[in-house]
């Protein structure tokens, strides 16, 4: 175990882990600090009778079960509210719910490129149990064994299956029929690259046209932690309308939660400042939802500058 960083290999899969169980990347960070210092703290008693990754990811899921005993699950706004009839850009953010947060993939983080990082997924986990959730994500996503998942919770393996069982279900009835990753292959990579060039596009140019093009006839757009989301053509035209296309804008393609994604600057007194990162859900070559989620503090996660001219 490295002195200069006890998780090792392993820190870019747990960062991902913490996140899947958690909902939020800030959090995430904050566990994982946690899990280091543990790890750390705890090397002499490390006996080698299981694998390091093993060791890591046990320490990572009890820490990850102790926040949630803390917290209520994260959501997204289509979850908690009915689609707005109104236009409403300029409303306050509800700071009651905890919200999902966006996942950023960097450079060194191959390990965390999979489906189950994408929001669908990530958005029916939060539905699960902590137990459950722990299960699931152990055994289907990291590939760990009943007995180990049994081991590092402290519960029976009959326990883990049941566990299993029931959050499979839970999960499967939230998911779409075709993941986020499959549509991007199938897409394949000029495809992603003209539909992001073409969105930016339209947003810069207050495109109303070419944007409606871009999306699905019951497209959604929303943007935690405001709790309006707009449903149709229609109502996403009223709501650009009247707020979005009244500024100014710069965007950056980056890439969140295994998707398509931009960094979007607003203009304010002569630079482009950090306003929201939009991640965009696809259904075959167009945009099927747009979660925009609102705060400067995304940005450093993504490596971004808070402004840019």
């Amino acid at each position: 175990m490295r002195e200069d960083d006890p998780l090792g290999p392993f820190r870019s899969e747990l960062r991902a882990h913490c996140y899947r169980m958690l909902g939020s990347a800030h959090d995430a960070e904050d566990v994982l600090q946690e899990v280091s210092l543990r790890a750390w703290r705890g090397r002499e008693r490390f006996e080698g009778r299981s694998s390091l990754r093993t060791w890591l990811h046990r320490i990572a899921t009890n820490a990850c079960l102790n926040e949630l005993d803390r917290k209520e699950r994260r959501v997204l706004p289509v979850e908690v509210s009915p689609a707005s009839e109104t236009a409403t850009p300029y409303e306050h953010p509800n700071h009651e719910l905890l919200w999902l947060e966006p996942f950023a993939e960097l450079p060194d983080e191959q390990a965390a490129r999979t489906e189950s990082v994408e929001l669908a997924f990530v958005a029916a986990v939060q539905h699960l149990p902590p137990n459950q959730r722990a299960a699931l994500l152990m055994f289907d996503v990291l590939g760990f064994s009943a007995q180990e998942i049994a081991d590092a919770m402290d519960t029976t393996r009959a326990s883990v299956n049941s566990a299993l069982q029931r959050a499979r279900a839970i999960v499967e009835e939230r998911l779409p029929p075709r993941s986020q990753a499959e549509t991007l292959q199938a897409l394949g990579e000029q495809g992603q690259r003209e539909l992001v060039e073409r969105y930016t596009r339209a947003l810069e140019n207050a495109d109303m046209d070419e944007l409606v093009k871009l999306l699905t006839e019951d497209a959604t757009w929303s943007m935690p932690p405001l709790p309006s989301w707009y449903r149709g053509h229609d109502a996403i035209e009223a709501f650009l309308r009247a707020g979005p296309f009244r500024h100014r804008w710069k965007h950056v393609p980056v890439r969140a939660n295994g998707q398509l994604a931009v960094a979007a600057y607003w203009e304010m007194e002569g630079e482009f400042t950090a306003y929201v990162i939009d991640v965009l859900d696809l259904r075959e070559d167009r945009i099927a939802s747009v979660t925009a989620f609102i705060g400067a503090e995304h940005f450093a996660r993504f490596g971004l500058p808070p402004a840019i001219r």
